[in-house]
């Protein structure tokens, strides 16, 4: 059996050219700059990579791309959320056969069904793909008690991202409920309550891409016991992720704009929330409260 996969594992975000066509190269800067910067993964697509505004064929393309940019460096967990199995199933199959590492899923998303429905969803996924599943837990999402039977029951899935809130609190229990059954949890929501969660056990975050260096270094600090500097660190980070929560995906790609890393900030999900003058200059005074704490430049990528 591999090494559990802990530490750091970045949400990739969906680049667009302006003419809304799909941007390859700001695509393999964004998994360089996540890789250069300690990455222990790299998670596409999820929501926050608009998984649900592409088309199946777009998700595996892309999923293609990623894996190929990525290069073996670090592992690469596919999004493989359907709206119902047979959707889900399709995907966790491509991920095998282009080497994903593991696949990350939530339960049918529009329509969930119960709990028998449910676990034969994670079942046909598990036999699909025979990867590790990590199980995403979001919005109102499942209790700790209905993740730990899936833990338990089915064969493939071994790993949990908790941002049902209280997500702190589900962790704790997920962590003490299914022993050797789970190899990890993971927090998200923007890593709103790190230092709680890591406290409680987490394996890792799945944060967005812009600031893995800065999510990377307070991991690196709590895993090396300095929880003060840890705690330093992610108090000089929380005015970007509260403005992150308030303006969400269209504030996310425009500091990947502003690291280099994206050339536009273009959505394809309709009907975002559009940044006015004032938020620029918000984000402005934030990002240059918190560029002491960057450490990775991005690179061109080659080829």
């Amino acid at each position: 059996m591999s090494d559990p996969i802990r530490g750091i594992l970045p949400v990739l975000q969906t680049p667009l050219n302006e003419d809304g066509t799909f941007d390859a190269e700001s695509m393999k800067r964004q998994v360089d700059f996540c890789v250069a910067a300690g990455a222990g993964g790299l998670v596409y697509p999820v929501l926050g990579g608009e998984f649900q505004y592409l088309s199946d064929r777009e998700r595996q393309h892309w999923v293609e791309v990623v894996v190929v940019a990525t290069d073996g460096r670090v592992p690469v967990i596919v999004g493989v959320a359907g709206t119902n199995t047979s959707v889900a199933v399709e995907l966790a199959a491509h991920a095998k056969g282009v080497g994903a590492d593991a696949v990350i899923g939530m339960p049918p998303y529009l329509a969930r069904g119960g709990q028998d429905e449910v676990r034969a969803y994670y079942e046909a996924i598990s036999d699909a793909g025979g990867l590790p599943i990590f199980v995403q837990n979001a919005g109102v999402g499942m209790a700790p008690a209905a993740l730990v039977r899936l833990l338990k029951e089915v064969e493939q899935v071994t790993y949990i991202k908790e941002e049902a809130s209280p997500s702190a609190h589900h962790i704790s229990e997920i962590v003490r409920e299914a022993g050797e059954h789970c190899r990890g949890v993971f927090g998200g929501a923007w890593c709103r309550w790190m230092i709680s969660e890591m406290r409680r056990g987490a394996s890792g975050f799945m944060p967005g891409a812009t600031v893995v260096d800065v999510h990377v270094d307070i991991w690196n600090a709590f895993q090396d016991g300095d929880e003060a500097r840890a705690r330093e660190w992610f108090n000089q980070l929380l005015p970007l992720t509260n403005l992150t929560q308030i303006l969400g995906l269209p504030l996310v790609k425009e500091v990947l704009v502003r690291r280099g890393m994206f050339q536009t900030a273009g959505m394809r999900m309709p009907g975002t929330v559009k940044m006015d003058d004032e938020d620029y200059r918000e984000l402005g005074a934030v990002l240059t409260d918190l560029e002491p704490l960057f450490r990775t430049q991005v690179r061109e990528s080659v080829g």
